[in-house]
Parts: C-alpha cells; sequence; structure tokens
C-alpha cells in the first residue's frame, strides 16, 4: 500500500493536536503558521477558552446535518430545534475559518498543508445526551444517526477550509479520546449509579470508515485517528481505512509498538506523541524526546529510511498553557523532528 501523499517528502515534521490557549483565533493563527511552516503541519486551532461552543464536543456538534444540539447543566443534547447554544458554536468556527483565511492571505508564502480537527463519531456519542440527560451512546440507533449525521457535515466543513486555504492540502484528526471507555463498557450511565454497556467492536469500526470514506470523498489527503495509549484499537482504526494514528507515547507497549511498526510498514502514518509538557518551563531536551521515538523504532528492526512516516506531536493538547508555554512546544517539536531528520539521513 502506498503511503499517504503528505509524507511524500520522506521528511519527519511536527504538529500540535489541536487546543490552543487564549481567546484570539488571529493570534494563534500566526503563531501556529508560523511556528510549522514547511514542511511541517499547522492547524486550525481549537481554542476553548472562548466558552461555550469552542470546546470540542460543540465545535464538532456543530458541524452535525439535521441533528440540532444545545447546552444543559450536564452538559450538550440533542435537541429538535436549533436554538442560540448552536449559533454561537456555529459562528465561533466560521469567524476560525475566515480569519485563517485572512492569516493566510497576509502571508508571503503559505503552508503547503492544514490540519483540522473533529470529535470522532464514538467520542462525539459519549458526549451528547437524549432529552432524557442520558448520553445518546446507550442507544443504537443515536449512535447511528450522528455517525451518519457527522459523515454528511464534513463536506461543508472542509470546503470553508479548502477555500481558507487554496491549495494546501488539508488533513483531518479524528479524535476519538473515549474510544477505550466505550468499547470497555466504562461510561458511566447519567446517574453514575452504573456503566453503559460496552459498544461492539464492529460497530466502532462500521462508525469509522462511514466518517473517514466522507472525509476522503470531500477532498482530505490524509485521515488520522487519535486515541490515547490506553487500550488503543489500532486494529480497528486501520481497518476503518484511516491513512494514520496519532497516540501519546509514555505508556505504549511492546505489544502495541509491534502493532504500528506493522502499520508503518504497510505505509500507514505515525503521529507519536512523543513531548510530554508537564512543565512548560522545562520541556525535555531534543535529544530525550527523539530518543522516544528513536530506541524504539531500533529495537522493532524498522530502518531509519522509515522515519518519514512520523510526525511528532506533543502528547496532549496545549490548552491549559499560555500562548508562550505552547510556542515553546511547537519551536521544541521541529526541533525534535529535526534531530530525527538527521538519524534518517545517517
Amino acid at each position: 500500500m502506498a503511503a499517504p501523499e503528505a509524507s511524500a517528502s520522506g521528511q519527519v515534521t511536527a504538529t500540535g493536536l489541536g487546543p490552543w490557549p487564549g481567546d484570539d483565533p488571529a493570534e494563534a493563527a500566526r503563531i501556529i503558521r508560523g511556528e510549522l511552516g514547511s514542511p511541517h503541519l499547522p492547524f486550525l486551532a481549537e481554542l476553548p477558552d472562548r466558552g461555550v461552543g469552542s470546546d470540542a464536543v460543540g465545535r464538532s456538534a456543530s458541524l452535525l446535518v439535521e441533528l440540532p444540539v444545545d447546552v444543559q447543566p450536564h452538559g450538550w443534547r440533542l435537541v429538535d430545534r436549533p436554538g442560540k447554544d448552536l449559533l454561537r458554536a456555529k459562528s465561533a468556527l466560521s469567524t476560525d475559518i475566515n480569519i485563517l483565511a485572512d492569516v493566510i492571505g497576509a502571508e508571503e508564502v503559505s503552508a503547503d498543508d492544514i490540519k483540522i480537527q473533529l470529535r470522532g463519531p464514538l467520542s462525539l456519542a459519549a458526549g451528547l445526551h437524549l432529552h432524557n440527560g442520558e448520553r445518546a451512546l446507550i442507544d443504537f440507533g443515536a449512535r447511528r444517526d450522528i455517525a451518519a449525521s457527522l459523515a454528511a457535515g464534513v463536506e461543508g466543513y472542509l470546503k470553508r477550509v479548502a477555500a481558507a486555504a487554496p491549495g494546501a492540502r488539508i488533513t483531518v484528526q479524528l479524535d476519538e479520546p473515549d474510544i477505550a471507555s466505550v468499547l470497555a463498557g466504562t461510561i458511566p450511565t447519567a446517574s453514575g449509579y452504573r456503566t453503559l454497556r460496552s459498544v461492539p467492536g464492529s460497530e466502532v469500526t462500521e462508525s469509522w470508515q462511514l466518517v473517514i470514506d466522507a472525509i476522503r470523498a470531500a477532498g482530505a489527503a490524509e485521515t488520522v485517528v487519535a486515541v490515547a495509549e490506553v487500550e488503543a484499537p489500532f486494529e480497528r482504526i486501520l481497518a476503518a481505512g484511516a491513512d494514520g494514528i496519532a497516540v501519546p507515547l509514555r505508556a505504549l507497549t511492546s505489544r502495541q509498538w509491534e502493532q504500528l511498526a506493522a502499520a508503518v510498514e504497510a505505509g500507514k502514518r505515525l503521529w507519536a506523541g512523543a513531548l510530554d509538557v508537564t512543565d512548560p518551563a522545562a520541556l525535555p531536551r531534543v535529544g530525550e524526546v527523539v530518543d522516544t521515538v528513536w530506541r524504539p523504532w531500533r529495537q522493532l528492526g524498522l530502518p531509519a529510511s522509515a522515519l518519514g512516516a512520523v510526525r511528532v506531536t506533543p502528547s496532549d493538547g496545549l490548552a491549559r498553557h499560555s500562548p508562550a508555554a505552547a510556542t515553546a512546544v511547537l519551536t521544541r517539536l521541529t526541533q525534535v523532528a529535526d534531530g530525527l531528520n538527521q538519524l534518517a539521513l545517517g
């Protein structure tokens, strides 16, 4: 299988996971694009500090077709007709895309790539609630409708981003932070006294495939599913047709590394969450972060020449840090990418 188009350069590159501090989309866009110029992957920032509608669930729920939502004390809820909360979420996303277009328009040389993020269908179902207050994840019909509605909504999103970034290849990061709990049946009910029944693995794969197929049909160059390292269902991600996997490296088992190595050998991307940002004032040294990728890479017998399949990322989003600290993280990531590229060249 051929490697994804965006890895054609054969270089290790850097990107962030999406969440960014502050409430100024113009400042965020300028910083991110300044730090992550070609060959790296700049992204459309998510700014949860702006409040309702700029959170990950509300942002993705605003894309749903014919499934309006609003906010209740327990969170986002599926409703019969759209209201002010949905309008606020849609407006925030439109503002971000319009500002991105302005920032790109002022650049002398624009990046060749842009990344956007979406909450995946299973974690979205876990974050949305039904009329009775229970999570939509409890209901098969609701899960099916959310996946189909999200698939229907991605085309318009990608078209707007493509218009804002003319000629840029669009990469989509499908975030599934709750997938291990969805598969294990450990997400609590609304009452908290029991847990929701686990969702069958085959349904998870089918839901991802539905959305990934729609993303690809809408013109995306690459789709990567982002998961936590705990009980990450790598085989299902690849079976659904994703071009790669984004995962923190901090607690991967030997078995998981073997699965990732097999994926790389099959032409897939590894987005390596190599940089843990526990103290932004004391980031790990470049060599330490490089080693978190290089050591297992060599132990698995992967050639240095295959490092071009790697993108380095933080292990988490950066919204809880200051803009200066988040900027320093992006700088460090590009330095790590340079270090790995030096190893790739021998």
